[in-house]
């Protein structure tokens, strides 16, 4: 894919302290590679550092404050995974809300590894084919999701997928829903 095919595309990630590294910035780097512009929206000010496997990792800069996100500002939303990283974003109101947002408006919303917990927060999952790291799916089952054991799936504008492994498979899957 050119690095044309979305250079008139604005991509919002939502993260706090505890993503999971690659989950963030292979998404971050790929879509750029793209053509996109990514901007990366926290609850926190400053930076938010990442969890490399078993570990503390990088930290990313937040270019805005969570509070300020507006899902007309942009095209598609990624959610990175890990653990602490959506359980936190799943008590922040503004969270869940900008989550709604981007699905009321029909703009894609990708979620990785755990953060499929946010779209059941949301209300995005019943009635969907869904995907996410092993300990989440019977969450997404009891949430009315199709749960299937796929690197990404994309149904009526949310897309999944399980693992780091499979973040070539998530961007693409994006990257096709915007191109």
């Amino acid at each position: 894919m050119s690095a044309q095919k979305l250079s008139n595309r604005r991509i919002l990630i939502v993260a706090t302290d505890g993503f999971e590294q690659s989950e963030l910035l292979v998404p971050q780097q790929e879509l750029t590679d793209l053509g996109a512009t990514v901007h990366v929206a926290s609850p926190k000010s400053g930076s938010i550092k990442g969890w490399n496997h078993t570990d503390w990792g990088q930290s990313v800069k937040v270019d805005l404050a969570l509070s300020d996100a507006d899902a007309k500002d942009y095209d598609a939303l990624v959610l990175p995974g890990g653990q602490m990283n959506p359980d936190a974003l799943r008590l922040e109101p503004d969270a869940i809300a900008l989550i709604k947002a981007f699905a009321a408006a029909g703009k894609p919303v990708a979620a990785v590894c755990h953060a499929p917990w946010l779209l059941i927060d949301a209300g995005l999952v019943k009635g969907r084919k869904v995907t996410s790291w092993p300990s989440v799916r019977t969450d997404l089952a009891n949430a009315g999701g199709e749960v299937v054991d796929e690197s990404a799936v994309v149904d009526r504008g949310i897309i999944t997928s399980r693992k780091p492994e499979d973040l070539h498979d998530f961007v693409a899957a994006i990257a096709s829903q915007l191109a």
